[in-house]
């Protein structure tokens, strides 16, 4: 069982009776647009999803932490105040590292946990249940050691958890699995970092669907990853710029494309188009949102996904393939989300018509595609609550 009984249930057969535990619920997200532009201190416009990591704890007297997974990661003893070395790529253990690092560098933190864990949430497929596993254990450590954390203040620790296994992302994950609303997306800025909630217009429905590739983030493709940020980077250096939110302010997106043309190339380059012109998209797309204008954000999600395809080049033949089948099926649009290389496409649909594309896809693009599963691959995204809103 994947609910917070289920992680009861797991903690019961693993570590006895006694105290009944506690149960953090961590919502997976999918970003609706604004994708690899976090970390550039850039808008993103996510929301939470219905699957969620459940995490059944305990504190304890010692500064032991056991946890155990549901999902077959097998289990894990680690000392609170002890030395942690992020151990192989992809191995779960590392984000629990990470959370007793992200705790421990604000708080004092002495009281280590019993942790069971169940999640429904699909791993390495971009809705980000790596950050809802470090974010979930660094809430249970904290409240085991009775402290209750403000949202700003796991902000600034959460990102850097994440830095610790590798991967030198933003805090678009982190501020969307913590504070998204039930019916509604994310408009979520940084430095300083703010939140605002969008309603999503009535009718609006979205399907995530999963490529059937995974990518897992701490994994091989981490290198791959972390090179955009770098390029996109020096691109904005060698054109003067000290941030991407200067060269937003100082000149439009037509006179940065055709400066960035005559002076970059290559990766530099591609880089730098497609971060310059999905902030844009994010605003845009922020407007569409509240003037409920259907049609302009399913454009602005397929021009996202060209953008990814062509100038970040993180996509890949099967999720092409997959918005392509989407957009035949009836979406109004689509898009690769999350960090790329495989993993899932949000979808946009009309009013009524998310099953009719889901049945269609079914039926068609996955039909001959080994490994389908309907009840995991094919997701409707209602737009859910974070954990400290659940």
């Amino acid at each position: 069982m994947t609910t917070k009984a289920g992680a009861s249930e797991l903690f019961a057969r693993r570590f006895g009776g006694g105290r009944a535990p506690e149960v953090i619920s961590v919502p997976g997200r999918v970003n609706l647009i604004g994708e690899h532009i976090d970390y550039h201190d850039l808008a993103v416009l996510p929301m939470a999803v219905p699957r969620a990591i459940r995490i059944a704890y305990r504190a304890r007297t010692d500064g032991l932490l056991r946890a155990a997974s549901g999902d077959g990661y097998g289990e894990l003893e680690l000392r609170v105040e002890g030395e942690h070395v992020a151990g192989a790529p992809g191995d779960w253990g590392n984000y629990v590292k990470a959370a007793i690092l992200a705790a421990r560098s604000r708080w004092r933190v002495s009281r280590g946990i019993e942790a069971a864990v169940v999640s429904d949430l699909p791993p390495a497929a971009g809705l980000s249940s790596s950050s809802a596993l470090l974010t979930g254990f660094t809430l249970a450590l904290l409240r085991a050691n009775g402290i209750e954390p403000g949202f700003e203040e796991l902000m600034a620790v959460l990102p850097e958890g994440e830095h610790f296994v590798g991967t030198r992302g933003g805090g678009m994950d982190h501020a969307a699995v913590l504070a998204c609303r039930a019916g509604a997306a994310l408009l979520v800025e940084f430095a300083p970092v703010a939140v605002t909630p969008i309603a999503i217009p009535a009718g609006w429905e979205f399907l995530v669907a999963h490529s059937l590739v995974t990518a897992e983030k701490s994994g091989a493709v981490r290198e791959k990853y972390n090179s955009r940020r770098v390029a996109g980077t020096a691109g904005l250096k060698r054109l003067g710029y000290e941030s991407f939110r200067e060269a937003l302010a100082s000149a439009s997106i037509e006179e940065l494309t055709t400066r960035a043309r005559s002076e970059l190339a290559g990766e530099e380059l591609l880089c730098f188009l497609h971060v310059a012109a999905e902030a844009a998209r994010v605003r845009a797309a922020a407007a569409a949102l509240r003037a409920a204008d259907l049609e302009e954000f399913g454009g602005l999600l397929d021009a996202s996904h060209t953008s990814l395809r062509d100038q970040l080049l993180i996509s890949c033949p099967e999720l092409d393939a997959l918005v392509e089948a989407a957009r035949a099926a009836g979406a109004v649009g689509a898009r690769l989300t999350g960090a790329g290389f495989g993993g899932c496409a949000v979808i946009l649909c009309r009013q009524g018509e998310r099953s009719a594309v889901r049945e269609r896809l079914a039926r068609g693009h996955y039909a001959s595609r080994r490994g389908f599963d309907a009840a995991n691959h094919l997701i409707d995204a209602e737009p859910s609550a974070g954990a400290l809103f659940a």
